[in-house]
């Protein structure tokens, strides 16, 4: 009697623990699935080559094929999320120790994929079939492709909003709006000054009118003599000769080097008679121009400086100015009254500062 009732008892604690079980496994089960529901989170964007792209977020870890997107990105304050770019990238100077995935024309994708990138930023110096080999893998990539200055500072924007930083867009956009805006203001009125940008000068190859680096030589007071669809045309020195350019401009990040070339250049057959290089006209500044990024400003800036010197000395000061400097007006009297504080801030050029 006694060994009948054991076995009944058995049971019941055996299928009071499977069915415990069961339920630990359910509710991990469920708690898993509402985690997949949540995490990894994607979002759809539209990059500039008309692709839709799927893009993790938050965005953590990124991998740079192009010197512009890599300046971009340290322009933006995210290197820390740049876990990888080319040998080609070299600035800023921290950008030289990120981990090398190769050249923007043949990178690695091995490597690629070793440094597990949320997104790969590209541009249209890159490959399709790299495009395509990274979407097989089943990596992202986002693509920029600007053609003028004002495109470039709106692909810094939307780029910025894409790796989850928009405040820092809008206000490196802000920034190169302001700046333009300034040198403008100072060269607007002058008359263009003619250029040839040399790319290379054996064969001489220049910069056709509808690249970002023809808008840039614009907006920096010069016009390009070279009228060409194509993005890099090959011309011809009796075509330059004919046109006599103001300026030869070159663009180098080692700039000390230039006017070894100049004189190098006086020295062959057919760039004697440029009045540009019997007269050493010429203007050096850093290959930042070269780059579709925030920098381009800097290097615009840089070329009006030396095309148009008269734009940003400062002008001398008429007798009524210099009167009014050497004898200042006595120094104003603030109310000690509760209101103090907002007549002082009415005033202009004043600050609520603690001294």
């Amino acid at each position: 009697m006694n060994g009948f009732a054991r076995v009944p008892f058995r049971s019941i604690l055996s299928a009071a623990i499977a069915a415990s079980l069961l339920c630990v496994q359910l509710s991990r089960a469920q708690n898993a699935s509402a985690i997949s529901s949540v995490s990894p989170a994607y979002r759809e964007v539209t990059d500039e080559l008309g692709r839709t792209v799927r893009v993790p977020q938050p965005v953590q870890r990124i991998v740079s094929l192009a010197p512009s997107l890599t300046e971009t990105v340290y322009a933006l304050g995210l290197q820390d999320h740049l876990v990888g770019d080319t040998d080609y990238c070299d600035y800023p100077a921290d950008a030289q120790k990120k981990p090398k995935v190769g050249g923007a024309i043949n990178p690695s994708l091995e490597q690629i994929a070793a440094l597990h990138p949320d997104i790969v930023l590209v541009t249209s110096l890159n490959r399709f079939e790299t495009l395509h080999a990274l979407e097989t893998i089943g990596i992202s990539s986002y693509a920029t492709d600007p053609h003028n200055v004002d495109e470039i500072i709106t692909s810094s924007k939307k780029l910025a909003d894409v790796l989850g930083a928009p405040e820092a867009g809008a206000s490196v956009a802000q920034g190169m709006q302001r700046h333009l805006a300034d040198l403008q203001r100072r060269i607007g009125s002058a008359p263009a000054k003619r250029v040839l940008f040399v790319v290379w000068h054996q064969p001489l190859i220049s910069v056709g009118k509808h690249t970002f680096i023809a808008d840039a030589l614009r907006l920096a007071g010069a016009v390009s003599i070279v009228d060409s669809d194509k993005d890099w045309p090959q011309v011809s020195l009796e075509e330059v000769a004919r046109l006599q350019p103001d300026f030869l401009v070159f663009a180098d990040s080692h700039s000390e080097a230039t006017p070894s070339t100049v004189e190098t250049l006086a020295t062959l057959p057919g760039w004697s008679i440029l009045e540009a290089v019997s007269k050493r006209r010429y203007a050096v500044i850093s290959d930042a121009v070269n780059r579709p990024a925030p920098r381009i400003v800097a290097a615009i800036e840089e070329l009006a400086r030396q095309l148009h010197p008269d734009a940003f000395r400062e002008k001398p000061e008429n007798t009524k100015e210099k009167i009014e400097k050497e004898n200042p007006p006595p120094a104003a009297h603030y109310s000690s009254s509760p209101n103090g504080l907002q007549d002082r801030m009415a005033l202009p050029g004043a600050c609520a500062c603690a001294r």
